[in-house]
């Protein structure tokens, strides 16, 4: 279970950006530029949660039960609790 936040950072200078889990109030830094990184999202779903997925199209599915989207990498679903079906090959 992922207890931190997972945030997107972008390097002001160079636009470049990375998938981080942060701590409130700590300084991240570029490590080519030693430039601060600045928070430019939160990414979903938000911490705590069972899944180390961010909610994108392509690692979402459908549970067979109630039909609400649930990350690829969860057995349960998270909104009504029942195991969905193994993913096909």
């Amino acid at each position: 279970m992922r207890i931190r936040q997972k945030y997107r950072m972008r390097t002001p200078s160079t636009g470049r950006e990375i998938v981080l889990e942060a701590e409130f109030g700590k300084r991240y830094v570029d490590r080519e530029s030693g430039e601060d990184l600045e928070v430019v999202a939160q990414l979903l779903p938000l911490a705590p949660t069972p899944s180390e997925l961010p909610w994108a199209v392509e690692n979402l599915r459908f549970c067979n039960h109630c039909d609400q989207l649930a990350q690829k990498d969860l057995n349960d679903c998270p909104y009504c609790g029942r195991r969905m079906e193994a993913l096909g090959g």
